[in-house]
């Protein structure tokens, strides 16, 4: 939505609230996106707002809030009726709701959870017990299940029932009188099949699933490889407890990016957006900044061992923030690559000796070409051409070595079960800042005779 569509429909929806009745007001609305309204709503005086919660449907209410930040979506609740707020929640996800409910006190999450539906309410409690970020936190109970001994026309005839309430119906799962997961029938097959068809037989029985307690990103992962829209949860006997999404997917993907990307830049893991404080985006940011500035006092210990050297040729001098900052940067791109990697696929000792020669050679070739670059330039500007040799190859071997370090340290951290995410971009520059320094005034210091 651009800035300038906003407003319009800002317009239309001030106008509308105060011109048309409710009856009116729901045709004019049923065709915005939840997330449009989510924004309107956010952007009309509080009158008007509340006016507006009192004529939208249920459903269409429920929808709305889900596209809200908590601290929204709490206020909203709180403004509706008892009643009114019950029956909202009992239409909204499941693990949307208790991703909500986590934030508040006990005594809240019961006040909430005890006007809902006996069973919704307590399969948002149950969602609760499993530990964050696992497929049992952003699993739902809306899917449909069947059984073997159901024709198509069974199944056609529940779906019609049920289809409102689902999240997804391109997948119907087969239980048995156990509710143990047997199989799954796509759409596509159901409706290519005859009604007098029995579903055992055209059901596939080597079903993907997940269990309740497996990691989010795993789950992400199972879903990119094989192109599902939903893939099944089941406790560890096989007893079908839910079903992911790929929508919950996209947003765990999004999530984990940008914890990654949070990481990375040496921030804690609190987010940090336009409305955080100054005090708190300095605190969350002060930690890992604060070691970096211990550790960034050894650059200055190196550059005071080779004072001789500087002395005696200041040229070297004009060169060095450029051999530390294009180290950092190529170890900060080689760590970007390894933790993208990461994400995407488990390694074995295969693909990480393919992975340490292939930035070896890229360190390599980057290294040569920038090598011979600066070496012209730095002989073009002193006419010296050790000088430019010394710049040169000092560029070659700090590169290469950066190159190796963005992606040695991340897969050393991975080996060892810690996020490669907190090899961070800041970390790996300094130590790439520090190593660099140290090959650079060393190389110069043993051609000090030809400078």
């Amino acid at each position: 939505m651009t800035e300038q569509t906003r407003d319009e429909w800002l317009r239309e929806f001030r106008k509308g609230l105060v011109t048309k009745n409710q009856a009116e007001f729901r045709r004019f609305v049923r065709h915005f996106r939840p997330y449009d309204l989510s924004i309107i709503f956010t952007g009309l005086e509080q009158e008007e707002q509340s006016r507006l919660l009192d004529y939208l449907p249920d459903e269409q209410l429920a929808d709305m809030i889900q596209e809200m930040v908590h601290l929204e979506q709490l206020e909203v609740l709180t403004r509706l009726s008892k009643e009114r707020t019950a029956l909202v929640m009992d239409m909204m996800d499941n693990d949307d709701l208790a991703a909500l409910l986590d934030d508040l006190s006990p005594e809240q999450k019961s006040e909430f959870l005890q006007g809902m539906r006996g069973e919704e309410s307590q399969f948002v409690q149950n969602i609760m017990k499993y530990p964050p970020e696992t497929a049992g936190r952003i699993m739902t109970n809306r899917y449909v299940w069947i059984r073997e001994h159901h024709t198509v026309a069974d199944v056609v005839q529940k779906l019609r029932s049920y289809a409102a309430i689902a999240e997804t119906i391109n997948y119907l799962y087969v239980i048995n009188e156990d509710r143990k997961l047997v199989g799954v029938v796509s759409y596509r097959s159901l409706i290519l099949a005859e009604p007098e068809e029995m579903i055992v037989d055209i059901m596939h029985t080597r079903v993907l699933s997940v269990p309740v307690h497996a990691d989010q990103e795993e789950v992400a992962l199972l879903i990119q490889t094989y192109d599902f829209l939903a893939i099944p949860v089941v406790e560890d006997d096989q007893t079908l407890v839910g079903i992911i999404t790929v929508d919950d997917i996209l947003d765990v993907v999004i999530e984990e990016a940008e914890e990654d990307i949070r990481k990375m830049n040496a921030t804690s893991g609190k987010s940090i957006d336009f409305n955080t404080p100054a005090a708190a985006a300095a605190y969350r940011r002060l930690p890992w900044l604060i070691l970096l500035l211990f550790i960034g006092l050894v650059s200055g210990t190196i550059i005071s061992r080779f004072e001789e050297t500087l002395d005696r040729i200041v040229a070297l001098a004009f060169f060095m923030p450029m051999i530390a900052g294009m180290t950092g940067n190529t170890g900060t791109q080689s760590l970007a690559v390894i933790v993208r990697g990461l994400s995407a696929k488990p390694l074995n000792k295969s693909i990480v000796s393919r992975l340490l020669l292939r930035e070896l050679k890229v360190g390599l070739i980057i290294g040569v070409i920038c090598g011979i670059l600066i070496t012209i330039i730095a002989y073009v500007w002193q006419q010296n051409f050790y000088l430019g040799l010394v710049i040169g190859s000092s560029l070659v071997a700090t590169l290469i070595v950066g190159t190796m370090a963005g992606t040695v340290i991340p897969l050393l951290l991975y080996k060892f079960k810690v996020d490669p995410a907190v090899a961070s971009g800041p970390l790996i520059t300094t130590i790439n800042d520090i190593i660099s320094l140290f090959i650079y005034f060393g190389i110069a210091t043993a051609f000090l005779t030809y400078l």
